[in-house]
């Protein structure tokens, strides 16, 4: 069983506990359940530098990352440096995330809000919205083609944008559709965790202009973003580079003004 089977498979037990805790309709009475979102989507297209700054501290391949930096200053940093957008983990047991982290990042910031999650049940969409999300990541690895269907016309009928992350050719075929806003490109391999930028290269070619182009993971350096810019990407996720400083926004904002 690779990691990325062994999250999914935790996953479904979370989802269905969680779905006994708090019921649906219990979260459509959330505050947050009728704001109105901002759409990353546009953030990014009319952006020169498209940077995307993650939230997370830990991961499976890298383990800590950083267990001291809270939420509030990183997302209040964050905005400060210009960012398009925030991405959050809310993955507890891989990722050291929660839910309430998104909910303080909505608190602190008025940044497009991505919850970067497993989302393998609908339920986690309406949560994602009752927390204050604005997007949510779909992973073609893990879902259905019929399901990376229901799942982005769902958000879209709250909306939220969709955000789908695709690693190979086969997942972009099955994942191309009206209700996807962007595409991004996992430069890593999620089985071996291996990365290359070679990835997001390769496939940008087979995805049509109608996207947002966006390439995650693996990118540290003004040269890597130089490098993709040509291939029509706009928007750039970038956690660790960030997150393994004492303070993840000043990080972002000297590397955001390098860009520009």
């Amino acid at each position: 069983m690779n990691i990325l089977d062994k999250i999914i498979a935790d996953k479904r037990i979370e989802v269905n506990y969680r779905k006994q805790l708090i019921p649906i309709t219990q979260l459509e009475q959330s505050v947050l359940f009728n704001r109105q979102t901002i759409s990353l989507a546009k953030k990014l297209k009319n952006s020169t530098t498209g940077i995307i700054a993650e939230h997370k501290r830990r991961s499976p391949s890298k383990s800590v990352i950083n267990q001291s930096l809270n939420v509030f200053d990183v997302a209040r940093g964050y905005e400060k440096a210009g960012a398009c957008g925030m991405s959050v983990l809310t993955d507890a047991k891989y990722f050291g995330g929660s839910l309430d982290d998104l909910l303080t990042a909505r608190a602190s910031c008025n940044l497009p809000l991505l919850r970067k999650e497993f989302i393998i049940d609908a339920y986690q969409i309406i949560e994602a919205k009752a927390y204050g999300a604005d997007v949510i990541l779909l992973i073609a690895a893990i879902l259905s083609k019929a399901e990376i269907k229901l799942f982005s016309e769902l958000a879209k009928s709250l909306n939220l944008d969709v955000l789908l992350e695709v690693h190979n050719e086969e997942e972009l075929h099955k994942s191309i559709m009206p209700s996807i806003d962007m595409l991004g490109v996992n430069n890593r391999n999620l089985k071996t965790f291996d990365v290359s930028l070679e990835i997001s290269k390769a496939l940008s070619k087979l995805i049509p202009n109608d996207f947002i182009k966006v390439s995650e993971s693996g990118i540290s350096s003004i040269e890597a973003i130089k490098e993709l810019q040509p291939y029509g990407y706009k928007g750039f996720l970038i956690g660790e580079n960030f997150m393994k400083t004492e303070d993840a926004g000043k990080s972002a904002e000297a590397f955001i003004k390098k860009i520009r």
